[in-house]
């Protein structure tokens, strides 16, 4: 019986069929994989261009309180009032704490009362005692006068006879006593006056009493702790109801009329960093509210053993919501280059020795191109020479390259 049209041979010839099909791809496979090979790997490219370039120097730091004042008590007592609470803003003269006053204004008014005794004393020793000394030294004066006067007479008349020696010897004694009254008298006049004891004694009286009052007044005042400049309170330590010491810590006051930002960079920035410089920052806890900051010191020594350096930068215009001790991060501005040949970052290699070099597509091919490098700043590097804008360069890749291979490019923008 003949096969009909339709038959194929069976199955014999149906596998023989297959089998050819299946080396023609195995070839066809082997011949694709082979001219890929030969057509090299796939790396990403872009090309050197002229730009502006900054180096930025970023670092976390904290807000500096530039003077931290510790507000103690200076006289013991209760606390009546804390007018204040932590984070208040206060004004020079502001009252913060009041301690019980009563025994200060009870000792105020005892010592004004001395004052106006002493005054009182003084008074009557410059308006009557200058007055009645005055007129008893007169009278002794005047009785001297009687008395000696006498005495001449009573010596007269003894010579004469008329009177005995007993009566001349009395005369002679009534001459001493109104002399000695003349004396005393004239001694409590001068003492009176100005310039003299008494007197002197009452001014320096006066003046001790006065000392008194001040001091009385002083100690008065203690009882009321005020804010001596303008600030923020920091901590509080005091709650109405305490008692407390001289010496006792109630209060830290952050003041001064500026606010300073402190970073502390790796040493190895220090080349770069200058006084003047211009940064942003921002507080971690408002990341979205950068503000503009200076460079207003650099430390003149590095920390051996952080191996970093102190930097301190003056904010002009502090945003809302800045406090003392606040973490922030600071991106200072340290060199800017102008129009110069830039690639990006990724396509360095061996950066950290002696001879960076970057990896350039020549005719299909890979080529070592040795650089010098400049600048490092958001991503991209500055080449100094080696490399001119518009080269193709190769930028990182994880497959195995070397000088001189062949390789297929897929451009990318960096």
């Amino acid at each position: 019986m003949r096969p009909s049209p339709s038959d194929d041979g069976g199955p014999a010839r149906r596998g023989r069929r297959g089998l050819v099909a299946g080396i023609l791809a195995v070839a066809l496979a082997t011949l694709l994989v082979l001219g890929l090979r030969a057509r090299g790997p796939v790396v990403p490219t872009t090309r050197a261009v002229r730009a502006d370039i900054s180096r930025h120097v970023v670092a976390s730091g904290r807000v500096r309180v530039t003077t931290r004042v510790q507000l103690a008590a200076q006289v013991s007592g209760r606390v009546l009032e804390v007018a204040v609470a932590e984070g208040r803003t206060v004004r020079a003269g502001d009252l913060l704490v009041r301690i019980d006053d009563r025994e200060a204004r009870a000792a105020v008014a005892q010592a004004e009362a001395a004052v106006d005794r002493a005054r009182g004393l003084l008074d009557q020793l410059q308006r009557v005692s200058a007055v009645v000394t005055g007129e008893s030294s007169r009278q002794a004066a005047v009785a001297l006068e009687q008395a000696e006067a006498t005495l001449a007479r009573t010596r007269t008349l003894a010579a004469g006879g008329a009177l005995s020696r007993v009566d001349l010897e009395d005369a002679e004694r009534a001459v001493d006593i109104a002399r000695a009254r003349k004396q005393a008298a004239d001694a409590e006049a001068a003492a009176a006056t100005p310039g003299g004891a008494d007197l002197g004694v009452a001014e320096a009286g006066l003046a001790e009493a006065r000392a008194q009052a001040d001091a009385a007044r002083v100690r008065l005042a203690h009882t009321r702790v005020t804010a001596p400049e303008a600030g923020t309170i920091l901590t509080r330590t005091v709650e109405p109801g305490d008692t407390v010491q001289p010496g006792a810590t109630l209060f830290e006051l952050a003041a001064g009329d500026h606010t300073e930002l402190v970073i502390e960079p790796d040493e190895r920035n220090l080349a770069w960093i200058r006084e003047g410089q211009v940064a942003r920052a921002s507080a971690d806890a408002f990341p979205d509210r950068q503000f503009d900051a200076r460079v207003d010191f650099v430390a003149p020594a590095v920390d051996a053993r952080r191996g970093s350096i102190e930097v301190r930068l003056v904010v002009p215009d502090p945003p809302p919501g800045l406090r003392p001790d606040m973490t922030v991060s600071v991106e200072l501005a340290v060199a800017t280059e102008h129009d110069v040949v830039v690639v990006p970052s990724e396509a360095l290699r061996d950066v950290t020795s002696d001879a960076p070099f970057v990896w350039v597509v020549e005719g299909a091919r890979i080529a070592r191109r040795p650089v010098t490098l400049g600048l490092h700043g958001d991503g991209h590097s500055e080449i100094v020479s080696g490399l001119d804008a518009g080269t193709e360069v190769v930028l990182a890749t994880d497959r195995p390259i070397a000088d001189g291979q062949r390789v297929r490019t897929r451009a990318e923008v960096r």
